[in-house]
């Protein structure tokens, strides 16, 4: 990455005369992408080496009606008369049709954990790179970053997890188009739902650091996020009642923690903009 050379007392500049060349990023992007790259395949064999605890508890957990959030439902169920909140009757029967089905599962979902586990120190080394071309007022603003941006990540799992996943799996396995017609899910199909619902989540958590660095560079303002809050309501509610059950309820529960998220992003945008615009 460019070298720094104090021409500004207090905001030293990458000097152009001496820019790494294009060889030399490209060089120094492959060792961040190496390590980064070894950092996951640990994890992944650690996680493959754990299989009862990687499927029994964490990746089927969520089918069974004694999950912590299936329980915690069921409860919420009974009390707000929503019968489609509980899951205490239903039985998720997981089929896989293919022979080497559950081998190249375990191998996805091995490198899937190990994508997860390894996620803050894929972030650090990506910031690694990139830190080298901030001015040093820009690195000094974005000190949080790594640490911001992998709590924001771990917290979209979470609450993925824990809450869309249950709903999501609820609502499915309860559906029926007739009662003559049994839900049997393919390994492959639960799967793909489980990990593609969980890692979205997780991307979609770092809005808040996508505004950030859009207001930075002058994209996007906290007048621009005011001005769409309704159609910004609109759109989580129509996500909300895609992926949870057909009721009120497990709409607001998905909803309000994700228009928080966008709240969030207006209060960073602010403050940004105020700071890249004093005289405001």
């Amino acid at each position: 990455m460019p070298e720094k050379v104090t021409n500004k007392k207090n905001n030293p500049a990458p000097d152009p005369d001496v820019e790494m060349s294009f060889w030399d990023h490209l060089d120094a992007l492959r060792g961040h992408l190496f390590r980064s790259a070894i950092a996951i395949v640990v994890m992944a064999i650690v996680a493959f080496l754990n299989r009862e605890i990687i499927f029994d508890e964490v990746i089927l957990a969520p089918k069974n009606a004694d999950f912590i959030t299936n329980r915690v439902l069921c409860m919420i169920g009974k009390w707000a008369n929503v019968p489609s909140l509980c899951m205490e009757s239903l039985d998720l029967k997981i089929i896989n049709y293919n022979i080497s089905g559950q081998f190249t599962t375990h191998m996805y979902i091995s490198f899937f954990a190990g994508m997860i586990v390894a996620a803050p120190y894929v972030i650090w080394e990506i910031w690694r790179f990139i830190k080298p071309a901030l001015y040093e007022k820009e690195q000094k603003h974005s000190r949080g970053a790594v640490l911001s941006m992998s709590v924001l990540f771990i917290l979209g799992i979470l609450f993925s997890y824990y809450l869309i996943v249950p709903l999501t799996l609820s609502f499915f396995g309860t559906y029926q188009v007739s009662e003559s017609v049994n839900n049997q899910f393919a390994l492959s199909s639960y799967i793909s739902t489980v990990v593609s619902v969980t890692f979205s989540l997780g991307v979609v958590f770092e809005l808040p650091v996508f505004v950030y660095f859009l207001t930075r560079v002058g994209i996007i303002t906290p007048e621009f996020l005011k001005r769409n809050r309704k159609y910004t309501l609109v759109i989580l509610l129509t996500i909300a009642a895609i992926i949870t059950p057909p009721d009120i309820i497990s709409q607001i529960l998905v909803t309000i923690p994700l228009y928080g998220l966008y709240e969030l992003s207006i209060l960073v945008s602010q403050r940004i903009s105020k700071k890249n615009n004093p005289a405001q």
